[in-house]
């Protein structure tokens, strides 16, 4: 019997992570982390439910990652520190992960790696045969997999482009060679299941970057995915054409370039990319900066650029600033119409998504490029994966299409499952999962009671009520002090919260003798309701009882 778990990463774009089960052994595919939403005020990271593979950790033999973008890899430094377990990755997601485990101060955890042109591996009874796919960042891999019920494909994120920039196109012929006899079930990308046609080469961009570039009076500020190599050599090749130097902005993006670069990825001459502490050393005109940040994240080099607080670089009028991506991840395109504004009202010359300038191309497969896979690999059973629910929808509807029978293909949500046995599948037991979010050091310490708490403080702000009492008499003993943030400017509004003050110890007072615990209750209740009606808003009531 083999079961699959889509564990996360099937209702969003992110947080991918995918479970292969027999009854003694487990192996995981990618680990990837998610963004917060608009409510998960003060959260950095969103990681997966780890729960299922802790409890089974005497089953894991072993992770494979199939890329490199974070939501493939990002949480796997969350899941090592519960689980000790070795990794599979194709050279660059190795150098990555090499350097992820040094922030988070991991050591020890061993990395094979592979070569998706050729070799082959074993995780516990797990076979599995990597094969290079086209995307969005060099070294992406599909694996066919030999399981106890069959060979399995399991593709998180491909497109057919034969001609990319990298010059690693998706190999065909070795996928094509792994078929054998008959595939069981195919996991694959869904995210372009809605778009018509085949997704456009990549190498177009760079002629419309050049473009621009060219007309540029000033500075050219240059952003997009730090792991998207291909579009940085783009850059790169535009700066030099231009006669520009190009500059590294921002810790994302200086490491991953330079890594690709040691590792042939990336290639350019060393004159041509200046450390950032010599660019003043250029005038604007002469200068090409490639600044991470492109999801507008407050903390990254673009946002602060946008608002005037980075240290090193400051955007003038007649600076050029162009977004080579896409805001596909949840909630992120707000932020970014936040930091295209800033600029153009400075001034800035903006070249972004919403202006269809040929600046960005979709690392994922649209609707033939699914097809083509489809037909290379003809499974029996289908499951789409990192997408929402619509782009899994139509994924069935391609699958139909191309002659699945609906109760072949499997719409799994996070938890869910699929059991294989003798050749037929069915829908297994779901497994409980919730979110994990990260906030600072913590994890998973905030969950949806403490972001309602930081929603109620965002919207009407707090009240601290200080209230002395004597516990022997059972009594307040003077007029409470209320203590004001978010809520209304305590020098303005001293007579406001004076008189609540007085109206409170009123209200205490006709109450006589009282716990501690029914003191913060009526506390609470009265300021609540005195409030509300006063002025219309409803701060949280803090009381603090002084004995």
């Amino acid at each position: 019997m083999l079961k699959f778990i889509a564990l996360s990463g099937t209702i969003s774009v992110t947080e991918n992570l995918y479970i292969y089960e027999t009854e003694n052994e487990m192996m995981v595919v990618d680990c990837g982390v998610g963004f917060p939403d608009l409510e998960m005020r003060g959260v950095d990271l969103v990681v997966p439910d780890f729960s299922y593979v802790v409890k089974n950790k005497n089953k894991l033999k072993g992770i494979i990652l199939s890329q490199g973008h974070e939501d493939h890899i990002g949480a796997l430094p969350f899941l090592l520190r519960e689980v000790g377990t070795q990794l599979w990755a194709a050279p660059l997601v190795t150098a990555f992960l090499n350097e992820k485990f040094k922030d988070y101060k991991l050591s020890g955890v061993k990395i094979n790696t592979f070569d998706p042109d050729r070799d082959s591996f074993s995780v516990g009874g797990f076979k599995v045969h990597p094969f290079r796919v086209t995307h969005s960042v060099p070294d992406s891999c599909g694996f066919a997999i030999d399981t106890p019920e069959g060979r399995i494909f399991h593709v998180p994120e491909h497109k057919m482009d034969q001609n990319p920039v990298d010059g690693m196109p998706f190999d065909t012929q070795r996928a094509k060679l792994l078929v054998k006899d008959k595939v069981l079930f195919l996991a694959s990308d869904c995210l372009g299941s809605t778009r018509p046609g085949y997704t456009p080469e990549e190498r177009s961009i760079e002629d419309n970057l050049l473009k621009i570039v060219k007309q540029a009076k000033g500075a050219v500020y240059f952003t997009a995915i730090s792991s998207n190599i291909g579009r940085f050599q783009q850059a790169i090749n535009v700066a030099k054409a231009t006669g520009r130097k190009a500059v590294y902005v921002g810790r994302s993006v200086q490491r991953k370039c330079e890594i690709a670069h040691d590792l042939g990825y990336l290639k350019y001459e060393r004159d041509t990319v200046v450390p950032l502490k010599k660019a003043s050393g250029y005038s604007g005109p002469k200068l090409m900066y490639l600044i991470s940040g492109c999801f507008c994240d407050t903390r990254s080099s673009l946002y602060r650029l946008s608002v005037d607080e980075h240290q090193r670089v400051q955007a003038q009028e007649g600076d050029t600033l162009i977004f080579s991506a896409d805001p596909a991840p949840p909630y992120t395109k707000e932020s970014e119409n936040v930091v295209i504004d800033n600029l153009i009202d400075r001034g800035v010359d903006v070249h972004y998504y919403a202006l269809n300038e040929g600046l960005y191309v979709s690392g994922h497969g649209s609707q033939e490029d699914i097809l083509d896979l489809f037909k290379i690999t003809n499974p029996k059973y289908f499951s789409p994966v990192g997408g929402a629910i619509r782009f899994m929808h139509a994924y069935e509807k391609l699958a139909i299409e191309f002659g699945a029978r609906k109760e072949n293909v499997f719409k799994l949500k996070p938890g869910e499952s699929v059991i294989f046995e003798k050749g037929a599948a069915r829908a297994g037991v779901k497994i409980p999962v919730k979110e994990v979010l990260v906030d600072g050091l913590g994890i998973g310490d905030v969950g949806r009671v403490v972001l309602s708490d930081r929603r109620d403080l965002s919207k009407s702000g707090i009240v601290v009520a200080v209230i002395r009492y004597d516990s022997g008499k059972k009594r307040v003993i003077d007029s409470p002090k209320l203590i004001s943030r978010g809520f209304v400017f305590n020098k303005e509004n001293t007579t406001f919260l004076e008189q609540a003050a007085r109206r409170l110890k009123g209200r205490l007072d006709k109450e006589g003798k009282m716990d501690k615990n029914k003191l913060k209750k009526i506390t609470v209740s009265f300021l609540e309701k005195r409030f509300l009606e006063d002025i219309g808003r409803e701060p949280m009531i803090l009381p603090v009882v002084i004995d």
